[in-house]
């Protein structure tokens, strides 16, 4: 399977769907064709890639059960959304999103930079992740999967810098490999003793799935 369906996999049967940074829809395509959303809200802040989506929805536009609206984040979502689908931003930009916004009563995210930062930020607000698992597409993707209340269970600094469910993926062996020699060199050229004693951490850590 490739990202956009793998990504699809993760998304629940609910009344309401929203797809945030719906890019050229093809998730929110996905489910009111299967039937895992009887109405659906496309949002992205760009009309140029909004219009992208609307083109291939227009028959569900049609129907009036998919909506379009052009904002920043969360800001045209209704709030009782059930569950909202942001994929393809980074950590930090998820995080603003939902600290401008809310919290979705159910979430599926797929940050492309400091899906620890994302994790920590849901741990701490008291959500619960139900998935939290890695997955290659050309590219290492996360993807995490919960719901706005009920807590998750402590996470170990394998679990939070790694994912709960990714620690038993074998794609992530490869990942490791990978990220260790990037930080490797990183640590060889670096200078600054905090940058240097993070990245010993995080090189720690990567030697712990490899063995």
């Amino acid at each position: 399977m490739g990202r956009i369906e793998i990504l699809c996999s993760y998304i629940d049967n609910c009344d309401s769907f929203a797809d945030v940074g719906c890019d050229h829809g093809y998730c929110t395509q996905y489910a009111l064709k299967s039937g895992k959303c009887k109405s659906a809200v496309i949002a992205d802040i760009s009309a140029k890639c909004l219009a992208k989506a609307e083109t291939l929805l227009a028959e569900f536009i049609e129907k009036g059960v998919c909506r379009s609206v052009c904002c920043d984040g969360l800001s045209g979502v209704p709030q009782d959304t059930e569950q909202v689908l942001i994929a393809g931003m980074g950590g930090d930009e998820i995080i603003k999103i939902l600290t401008r916004g809310f919290v979705p009563e159910k979430f599926v995210f797929q940050p492309m930079k400091n899906v620890v930062g994302l994790r920590k930020f849901l741990l701490e607000r008291g959500c619960k992740i139900t998935a939290d698992d890695i997955f290659y597409d050309g590219k290492y993707y996360f993807v995490i999967k919960g719901e706005g209340r009920g807590g998750t269970e402590e996470y170990s600094s394998a679990e939070l810098f790694f994912g709960r469910d990714s620690l038993k993926n074998p794609v992530l062996k490869s990942y490791a490999q990978a990220e260790l020699i990037k930080r490797e060199r990183y640590f060889d050229d670096c200078a600054d003793p905090s940058a240097r004693k993070k990245t010993a951490n995080e090189i720690n850590l990567l030697k712990e799935v490899l063995e």
